[in-house]
């Protein structure tokens, strides 16, 4: 039997899950959840798409050290200044969610040999992610209207085609690793993300213009 959860709750609830506990996660639900990843759209209907699930040990044991490897480099180039500065000033506005983001992140690198299933997605023929990250988010609602946590991740892509080729992955068929979804039941609650304001990021008709609402707490919680 499909889970049933409110649409609304799906979406406001649906956030990085990085600690989660070590049991595995049925075939059925891992059906439902790739059943609803191909019914997302697709540029052209072409379908350039695939799908790899990794829940071998030893496989997943040869990729974690990989994403190790590739967080390392994240916090040492991309994020660089941004850690620097939250350490530097862990009170200041906003420096306790980054402080807390790098936690998370860091608990996902030290145990990322331990989740029990690992969704890769691949493509072909479309640089601009537009027809795969419409399949992997569906994949993600659908993972948490079954209990599943979900976190996405592409920075295995530093490692270039290390993680293919552990895959098994034609290196001649143009393939491209677009995101790795590492999957779990998560070990504490679900939760509305802290966000700015829509009406902070949001524009109408031209740049810079007031969308017209302000929107100050987030219109839908678990009391709806």
């Amino acid at each position: 039997m499909i889970a049933a959860l409110d649409i609304y709750e799906a979406l406001y609830t649906t956030r990085a899950m990085r600690r989660v506990k070590p049991d595995p996660i049925p075939p059925e639900v891992q059906a439902r959840i790739l059943d609803a990843a191909v019914r997302a759209p697709s540029g052209g209907n072409t379908q350039n798409w695939r799908f790899l699930l990794v829940d071998d040990p030893d496989l997943r044991a040869k990729i974690g050290p990989l994403y190790r490897e590739c967080i390392d480099r994240l916090w040492e180039t991309i994020y660089a200044d941004r850690v620097s500065e939250a350490r530097a000033n862990p009170d200041a506005p906003g420096s306790k969610a980054t402080l807390a983001m790098v936690a998370s992140v860091e608990h996902a690198a030290d145990h990322f040999a331990d989740y029990p299933l690992l969704l890769f997605a691949f493509q072909r023929g479309d640089t601009s992610g537009g027809s795969i990250f419409p399949s992997i988010w569906s994949a993600q609602l659908a993972a948490r209207a079954e209990g599943v946590g979900s976190s996405l991740t592409t920075v295995l892509a530093f490692k270039g085609d290390a993680v293919p080729d552990l895959l098994g992955v034609p290196g001649d068929e143009g393939w491209k690793m677009a995101a790795c979804v590492p999957m779990g039941y998560p070990t504490g609650p679900w939760g509305v993300a802290k966000r700015k304001p829509a009406h902070e990021v949001a524009y109408r008709n031209t740049w810079g213009t007031d969308v017209g609402f302000e929107i100050d707490e987030p219109l839908w919680h678990p009391d709806t």
